[in-house]
């Protein structure tokens, strides 16, 4: 779980700064310098250590222009402040039998984040600018609005709109997910933002993320029910530092009420050594209270990934994806067969995307699509 990303550079040090919460780590605080207005360093120079910069960790968010636009402040609240902007889109392309091709902005964001002066205390408002179907621009503009503390050890406490964890996958960030679209369980029941109060914990052993949120979406309503939402994960290898990999396996339930009582419930299993990972994801919904709708639905799904990074910038992907809508009427199955390649040529801050989908559905024609997506996060 990321929190904070130290960049590594070749020649000038810059800021750590406050990543989103749906990273999923630890706010650690280390003595840093950022380029200050005031500083030796030209712009030419500050450009060039940018281009020089070697992101390998894919795991976690990274800034390209982080130590530019972080700035310090001697007096007031705010002891830090970072400025960032995010953009994700893709081609996706239909290349079946009278297809089309359809450009798609996902992510147009910009926002602040940081530190306030005084204690473990940090801060983000995050904001959406490309259009979001069935909602209005006010109701879809804010995205992460939250105060965080990581003053106990090992936690962060968060107060304010974050995404709930629903689902390992639902529960991530777009910047860190392995493929340009996410697996369909994570799509219809979790990937959702909810205004509430959430704890964080991190230990060698075990991760949790426990939260009470309202059970409103894109502010379309106040407070119309209450929802719970944890994950716990346990990491039997945690104590190897990475000697035979890395071992997820976990659990969790989330559970509320907005017009319809829901509750959505799952497993996942991850592992990764060296440069080869494999996932699996399971999730059971009697109703749901995801991004896209509310639903009484009976559905369930599961998903399953391998990859492999053929260099620290070439990474290969594979997955099968089956999802059922409705559990009272089994006819209607749905499989996605994926196959992707990710070019990391700044890690997360600067990737391309290609990935190939055939979509075979029982109600349905087949489909094949293939998505080239970019991204950006300066």
């Amino acid at each position: 779980m990321t929190f904070f990303l130290l960049f590594q550079t070749t020649s000038l040090a810059v800021e750590e700064v406050l990543l989103n919460v749906d990273d999923n780590n630890i706010p650690t605080q280390n003595v840093n310098k950022v380029f200050e207005e005031d500083d030796k360093y030209t712009l030419y120079e500050k450009i060039q250590d940018i281009k020089a910069k070697e992101v390998k960790n894919t795991d976690s968010s990274a800034y390209l222009l982080d130590g530019i636009l972080t700035k310090k402040f001697e007096a007031g609240i705010v002891e830090k402040m970072h400025f960032f902007g995010y953009y994700r889109a893709a081609a996706d392309i239909d290349v079946s039998e009278g297809g089309d091709t359809l450009y798609d902005f996902s992510a147009i964001q910009a926002g602040i984040n940081g530190k306030f002066r005084g204690g473990e205390n940090y801060y983000e408002a995050r904001f959406r600018f490309d259009r979001q179907d069935g909602y209005s621009f006010i109701q879809a503009l804010p995205i992460d609005i939250y105060v965080a503390n990581a003053s106990i050890p090992h936690h962060t406490v968060i107060l304010g709109n974050t995404r709930t964890p629903t689902g390992y996958e639902g529960s991530r960030s777009d910047t860190i997910i392995p493929f340009v679209a996410r697996a369909q369980i994570s799509r219809n029941f979790g990937n959702t933002r909810k205004l509430g109060l959430r704890v964080k914990g991190n230990y060698d052993l075990v991760e949790y993320d426990i939260g009470g949120y309202s059970s409103d979406t894109y502010f379309r309503s106040f407070f119309p029910g209450v929802e719970f939402a944890g994950w716990l994960s346990l990491k039997p290898l945690g104590k190897t530092n990475g000697k035979y990999g890395k071992l997820n396996v976990g659990g969790g339930i989330t559970a509320g009420q907005n017009d319809i009582d829901y509750t959505v419930s799952g497993v996942y299993v991850g592992y990764e050594y060296k440069n080869f990972m494999a996932n699996f994801e399971y999730a059971y919904a009697d109703g749901y209270n995801g991004a896209r709708t509310i639903s009484s639905n009976k559905a369930e799904g599961l998903y399953s990934t391998v990859g492999y990074k053929l260099t620290p910038k070439l990474q290969f992907l594979a997955r099968y994806d089956q999802y059922t809508p409705d559990k009272n009427f089994q006819d209607d199955i749905r499989r996605e067969y994926s196959a992707g390649i990710n070019y990391f040529i700044k890690g997360q801050a600067l990737k391309i995307m290609l990935n190939y989908v055939f979509c075979q559905n029982d109600l349905f024609e087949d489909s094949h699509r293939v998505i080239l997506g970019t991204q950006i996060i300066l």
